[in-house]
């Protein structure tokens, strides 16, 4: 699974001096609104309100945004818009399987603009199960090391924890992949610990990749940055290979 998540690690990075900012609030505002009407406006309780949460801070979103997105979920001085959530899958060019997960009060609105989207840029939009069956949930969680801490002794404690699968990437934070179950005891354990845990996520993962030539593989994350910049589109996973792509998507950056 190593490498797997090198896309969500540059949308990262690229994140920290987006001109989108807006954007990337109002798509952080849905996801808490949902994850609260969902399971509650207690992120002690509610397990995915909590990552919500955490992702807004560490995207320096406003604290008073963020509690008022809670309100809204929790039914407080709501404005009465109801948000469903949908994903799209379908084809990307070259055959890349891309699974489009979205959250919108237009349905009709979003799948034109994703339809749009796939069939300007050579891809196909499919039916519901098309390529999902291609991809696993699971949790992905990084980790920065303090000083004085080693990358070998965080991935043994990740494996006591219960991961799946650990990883360095090249800046040397640590990468560690768990069962979609197993997220948040994995990342209690690990931040019991002292570990500095940056980031904690579901994510989808492919069972396998596709490896394409660096045309290739631009064309297909141009489409992927295409749909991400819709307002509805809250993250697109490819099971394109991108182990290799460093200098590709550090020019994209």
């Amino acid at each position: 699974m190593s490498g797997h998540s090198k896309w969500s690690t540059i949308k990262r990075k690229k994140g920290a001096a987006d001109a989108k900012r807006g954007q990337l609030f109002t798509k952080l505002t849905r996801e808490i609104t949902v994850s609260a009407k969902e399971g509650g406006g207690d992120p002690d309780s509610n397990f995915r309100l909590r990552l919500a949460v955490q992702r807004a801070r560490t995207e320096n979103m406003p604290a008073e945004n963020i509690q008022r997105a809670i309100q809204r979920g929790s039914g407080v001085g709501g404005d009465g818009v109801t948000y469903e959530e949908i994903t799209y899958e379908g084809y990307g060019p070259n055959g890349v399987a891309m699974l489009v997960q979205s959250l919108t009060d237009n349905r009709n609105r979003t799948v034109a603009e994703v339809r749009s989207i796939f069939t300007k840029m050579g891809g196909s939009l499919g039916e519901a199960g098309s390529v999902g069956w291609m991809f696993e949930s699971r949790g992905l969680i990084t980790i920065e090391p303090k000083a004085g801490q080693d990358a070998d002794d965080i991935t043994l404690m990740a494996i006591d924890a219960g991961a799946e699968d650990v990883s360095v990437d090249e800046e040397g934070n640590v990468e560690v992949v768990t069962s979609f179950e197993g997220l948040k005891r994995v990342q209690d354990a690990l931040t019991s610990q002292g570990l500095n845990v940056t980031h904690a996520e579901t994510t989808m993962i492919p069972k396998t990749t596709m490896s394409l030539d660096d045309k290739s593989t631009e064309q297909a994350l141009r489409m992927v940055e295409r749909l991400e910049d819709l307002d509805d589109v809250q993250t697109v996973y490819t099971n394109l290979d991108l182990t290799h792509a460093d200098a590709l998507m550090a020019s994209m950056s």
